[in-house]
């Protein structure tokens, strides 16, 4: 499947009303921890993984693989391991830092009805390591941006996606029996927000605001 059959196969062109569409979206899409218990359609979930094989990877290795967590011992794994790691993260802070991380939501394993695990497989063949035999990062990278376009391609839909990432990665490996090979990347929650937000989380409960570092373009 190449993914572009259904598609116009000339150059579209992106108006200023679907560009301010896009900005709007980019936005609006959030970091979402508070879901309401409403399943996902299958379908629609299924329409979503189809489209986002088209994000790019380095050589179009498509290193990213996914795996669904839905039993409810790998579930109550899950949570165990961050709730182990929660407790160890905190103890890294102190005084009125140390109280308002035991404020934070930072995940959504409670009610989040659909929740992935999303690996980097080292030992793929495709793309025959173009690209990445000086930066075999680079792989693990193009996980992150097909990431990127599932998270947008969700929030399209109304979806909230939550990226949970203060997890052991080696305890995730052994409860799920994945390969070795597998790096694991992000574990996502996802479904029908309980809320909704332009201003991310972490600004609402004063840990972290946005700045201009990430803007700055130095020039050499």
């Amino acid at each position: 499947m190449n993914g572009l059959t259904s598609f116009a196969q000339q150059p579209p062109k992106f108006d200023e009303e679907f560009q301010a569409h896009f900005a709007n979206l980019i936005a609006w899409r959030r970091d979402v921890r508070r879901f309401i218990e409403k399943p996902v359609p299958e379908q629609l979930i299924n329409h979503i993984l189809d489209m986002v094989q088209l994000a790019p990877s380095v050589g179009n290795s498509q290193p990213w693989r996914w795996v669904s967590i839905s039993k409810k011992a790998s579930r109550q794994a899950l949570r165990e391991n961050f709730k182990k790691c929660n407790s160890e993260a905190l103890a890294n802070y102190k005084g009125e830092a140390a109280q308002l991380y035991a404020s934070l939501k930072l995940e959504g394993l409670d009610k989040a009805p659909l929740q992935f695990a999303i690996f980097c497989d080292h030992a793929t063949p495709q793309g025959s390591g173009l690209g990445s035999q000086t930066m075999p990062e680079t792989l693990d990278f193009s996980v992150s941006g097909m990431i990127s376009t599932f998270w947008l391609y969700a929030r399209a839909f109304g979806l909230g996606v939550g990226w949970v990432s203060i997890l052991n990665p080696e305890e995730i490996k052994a409860t799920l029996k994945v390969p070795d090979t597998w790096k694991l990347i992000a574990v996502l929650c996802v479904g029908w927000p309980e809320e909704e937000h332009i201003d991310p989380e972490m600004e609402r409960c004063g840990w972290q605001y946005r700045t201009e570092a990430g803007r700055i373009v130095l020039e050499r």
